[in-house]
């Protein structure tokens, strides 16, 4: 899927490549970092319970888990996780041209 974005300045071309390449790598970097404490915060929960996230995320979506505080914040890490790798895929396939 290819998408555009109309850059609307009076700034040379190679400026608002440079500040939009600038904003996405900053990003990245950030939604690296958020994935990465997700990834920390669900191996936590995997020891803790001897169960691979994904497993337990099909488990507590379908009801066929209790409702224990753990439950619901490994929940939270998992799914922010899921989301994170998306929003790096996202970021990954972007590519700023003149």
């Amino acid at each position: 899927m290819t998408q555009s974005i109309e850059i609307k300045t009076d700034s040379p071309g190679d400026e608002a490549r440079e500040v939009l390449t600038s904003a996405l790598r900053q990003y990245k970097f950030i939604a690296e970092y958020k994935a990465k404490r997700y990834v920390e915060k669900c191996a936590i929960f995997e020891a803790k319970y001897e169960m691979d996230s994904s497993v337990f995320l099909n488990k507590f979506e379908g009801g066929g888990i209790g409702d224990e505080d753990d439950f619901f914040d490994w929940y939270a890490a998992k799914r922010g996780l899921d989301i994170m790798n998306r929003k790096l895929e996202v970021i990954k396939g972007i590519k700023v041209r003149a």
